[in-house]
């Protein structure tokens, strides 16, 4: 990664907080022309430090749902292992996100659920099914704290 200097720091910082600001905005917030801004703002791009913008659905559906944090411990820490539960995992649409960790778990996850009985079915049908498992540990979120503070746009 490229180093990022306080310009480039305070542009990310904006952007994480609002990725629709106006480029007028954001030049003005980080003491940038409008022009130098965005020039900043693409090279961040190219440079991979800014890989995309994305929208935060806040609906009543959405809100409904609990996320699932699951850690989980393979039998074997070898090659073999992880290609084959990395290559299970894509197949489960449940599953949001998945890390490869260090320290006591092999794996971190995400898992997207309708309710506690949702979860229980995805826990029998797809964790445990998951090949090379030698532990599971599951814990429920309350709420996402930086998803709430998100500011609300119109």
């Amino acid at each position: 990664m490229p180093s990022l200097d306080a310009i480039d720091r305070g542009i990310i910082r904006a952007l994480r907080a609002n990725a629709r600001v106006s480029n007028a905005s954001l030049a003005a917030e980080v003491g940038l022309s409008p022009s130098a801004c965005l020039r900043r703002v693409q090279l961040l791009e190219q440079e991979g430090v800014i890989r995309g913008y994305t929208a935060i659905i806040g609906n009543a559906a959405a809100d409904e749902g609990i996320a699932v944090i699951v850690q989980i411990t393979l039998e074997r820490q070898t090659e073999e292992y992880f290609n084959r539960f990395e290559l299970a995992v894509r197949r489960y649409p449940e599953i949001k996100e998945c890390y490869l960790m260090t320290g006591d778990s092999d794996y971190f996850l995400r898992v997207e659920v309708a309710s506690a009985g949702d979860f229980e079915r995805v826990h029998k049908e797809i964790l445990s099914a998951l090949p090379g498992l030698a532990r599971i540990h599951s814990s429920f979120s309350i709420r996402n704290i930086l998803q709430s503070k998100r500011p609300k746009t119109s």
